[in-house]
């Protein structure tokens, strides 16, 4: 009985001693529903590698209250070792210097080979600071796209391979589709900030603010104000008034997808990672397309530019940690496990391997316009106006810019009132966060 009393004690020791050896690193997301599944298995398969490290998601609501509960939790000393934060928040986060392990910095502390020049270009110029050096890891990185409804096309009697290029043609084919009945709306999107503004503006090759978009330095100011996006949202009211057009909702623009879903809506603007949603929830042969460009535009389509969110590491733990940190890291930066995610999600491959192994594996050819982001995003070489944007406090901002873009839907404001004040407004924030920086 003494003996085999011993056994159990020595057996539950050993699994003890066995848990204890296990490093913890705690990563806080975003992600919900399917892609938080995703982003789960990324995980447990890291885990199943090796078990010195054991990586821990945990989702934390949208991306703001993400990125606002980490700063919280840092004050606080009760930091995550890694969180996910979107692409505009990435201004405020290289304001935090002192809280946050550029990735750079560790993956060299630890040894690990991290070759820039790897990433794609789009992606690497949006999260290295002055000196070119990366702060954050690049974890889901999407761009926005045009998704059209091949059947709704083909009753209309139109060309199911040709979606429209230009705003021009846009409003053309939906007068087509709503003439012959294919659908009740020609296009809707989400994300309207996102979209209609920011993306349009790179696309159009035009600034949204000084400072090449604030990568230049915090004293940036927006100009967005100008004659060809002020025409955009006046033309997206029109629409709206005959019917080629449909307003999602502020924000998000979360009514959008359903009227696509549905086929009330024959075309729709979502980001490239809404793809595995689009193809789950829409019961009919769906297309891909670029994003439309006013054809008097000099410059356009210049290129567009990412969404999506990286992976910072906030400073405040063990060597050990960062240590388990850095080797998650280079587990995501292998070939194989980012392009199993760019399949799965519709995010952007966003190494030049994991882009070359998806083509030799055959998914492009076996899934035609999978690769529209890419060839969007490198349509052409960046410039000041198209390689992303860089603003303190923009979380905020985007919540101005679309209170006033309904305010044009609503027909309380005329474009140019609307981009006047949002540029404003929109300001004064600059003005703050460059104060609270300095």
């Amino acid at each position: 009985m003494k003996k085999s009393f011993a056994l159990g004690a020595l057996t539950l020791s050993l699994a003890c001693s066995q848990a204890m050896a296990t490093t913890n690193i705690t990563w806080w997301h975003a992600m919900g529903g399917e892609l938080g599944e995703k982003l789960e298995q990324v995980a447990a398969d890291f885990n199943a590698t090796q078990d010195e490290f054991k990586v821990v998601p945990s989702f934390r609501g949208t991306y703001a209250e993400t990125m606002t509960g980490a700063i919280t939790a840092f004050r606080a000393r009760q930091q995550p070792h890694i969180v996910q934060v979107f692409e505009v928040g990435t201004g405020t986060m290289m304001a935090a210097e002192a809280a946050i392990y550029p990735i750079y910095q560790l993956m060299a502390d630890k040894g690990y080979e991290f070759d820039k020049e790897a990433f794609l270009p789009a992606v690497v110029g949006y999260y290295t600071d002055p000196q070119g050096n990366m702060l954050s890891f690049p974890f889901n990185s999407s761009t926005p796209i045009m998704y059209y409804n091949r059947e709704a096309f083909a009753k209309a009697g139109l060309d199911a391979d040709q979606p429209p290029r230009t705003w021009e043609e846009m409003v053309t084919v939906s007068q087509q589709l709503l003439e012959s009945g294919a659908s009740r709306c020609g296009f809707t999107t989400s994300w309207p900030s996102w979209l209609m503004l920011e993306n349009f503006s790179a696309w159009h090759n035009l600034p949204l603010g000084t400072k090449a978009n604030g990568f230049e330095g915090f004293d940036t100011e927006f100009v967005f104000n100008n004659a060809t996006v002020s025409r955009h949202w006046d033309n997206l009211k029109t629409w709206q008034d005959q019917g080629i057009f449909k307003w999602g909702g502020p924000g998000s623009g979360a009514d959008a997808a359903p009227m696509f879903y549905s086929g009330e809506c024959a075309m729709f603007f979502g980001s490239s990672a809404s793809r595995a949603g689009v193809l789950a929830n829409a019961n009919f042969d769906v297309g891909y397309g670029f994003q439309p460009y006013y054809s008097d535009v000099e410059g356009a389509p210049q290129n567009s530019i990412i969404g999506g969110a990286t992976l910072w590491v906030l400073r405040g733990h063990s060597d050990k940690e960062y240590q388990g940190v850095a080797a998650f890291f280079d587990y995501l930066s292998q070939p194989e496990v980012q392009a199993a995610w760019h399949q799965d999600t519709g995010y952007l491959p966003i190494t030049l391997a994991s882009y070359e192994l998806t083509k030799a594996q055959g998914f492009y050819e076996a899934n035609p316009g999978s690769d529209t982001s890419i060839h969007q995003m490198t349509l052409n070489p960046p410039t000041d106006n198209s390689k992303g944007l860089r603003f303190g406090n923009f979380v905020q901002i985007r919540d101005i810019i679309s209170e006033e873009m309904e305010e044009v839907m609503t027909g309380r404001k005329t474009g140019q009132q609307a981009t006047d004040a949002a540029v404003r407004r929109g300001n004064r924030l600059l003005r703050e966060f460059e104060a609270a920086n300095r």
